[in-house]
């Protein structure tokens, strides 16, 4: 099952002023990651707010040969393709990408691609707290690799919170069709038999001296034979 874990960095909260300067998207199958992405920072054709600079340190200086987003648009929808889209505060970042896609003349997201952690989170964890950083405390995730928020770094970070918000590190047998799809845990799929069975690799001999220990030798002995001892 392919996911996109995906996160942006903006210029403000309101994507009818503001724009989009990153964006970061990682791969995963069966909710790990495949080590494939698609990260870009993007330069906003407007100024960038003091309070926004102080979050993720991006300034227009650094922005400067930045692509605009129409340029990467047919990138970014090509590396998504139809893929469930793991977000934190998934509204957010779909209206943000369907601002820029509209002004860019390209199809809109649906909302219901976004499969938002937060909610996640509220459903496994009623009236804690939902942030990026407390979710990663909670779950012993390293946070010190982030000095300032970052849409590459913070996509990473999700895609481990998303592991442990589905069960993901639990991994169990997939034993019937369609097991483990409903549960979003993360499933060993079990191998299907060999077109041609091995030789066997036990001596006749050593088939007789078992048959006998179990059907003869020891009687009563023996706990599967309790049974007929007991009510014999």
């Amino acid at each position: 099952m392919r996911e996109i874990v995906l996160d942006t960095e903006t210029t403000g909260l309101d994507p009818a002023d503001h724009r989009i300067i990153e964006v970061c998207c990682l791969e995963l199958d069966n909710h790990l990651p495949t080590g494939k992405f698609f990260h870009r920072l993007i330069h906003p054709e407007r100024d960038i707010p003091e309070d926004s600079i102080r979050v993720h340190g991006l300034t227009l200086e650094k922005l400067e040969n930045a692509p605009l987003f129409e340029s990467i648009a047919d990138e970014l929808i090509a590396f998504m393709a139809d893929s469930p889209l793991v977000i934190h505060n998934a509204e957010f970042d779909i209206k943000f990408l369907n601002a820029e896609f509209a002004r860019a003349h390209r199809p809109l997201l649906p909302a219901s691609r976004g499969i938002d952690t937060i909610a996640l989170a509220k459903r496994r964890f009623p009236g804690a707290r939902y942030s990026l950083d407390e979710l990663c405390r909670r779950f012993n995730i390293d946070l010190s690799v982030r000095a300032k928020h970052g849409a590459r770094i913070d996509a990473e970070l999700l895609a481990q919170v998303y592991l442990e918000l589905v069960g993901g590190r639990q991994a169990r047998l997939l034993l019937a069709p369609g097991d483990g799809a409903a549960s979003g845990m993360s499933v060993i799929r079990v191998a299907r038999p060999r077109p041609v069975p091995l030789p066997p690799r036990i001596a006749p001999q050593e088939r007789e001296a078992h048959a006998r220990f179990v059907l003869g030798d020891l009687e009563g002995d023996v706990i599967w034979n309790w049974g007929a001892v007991l009510h014999g």
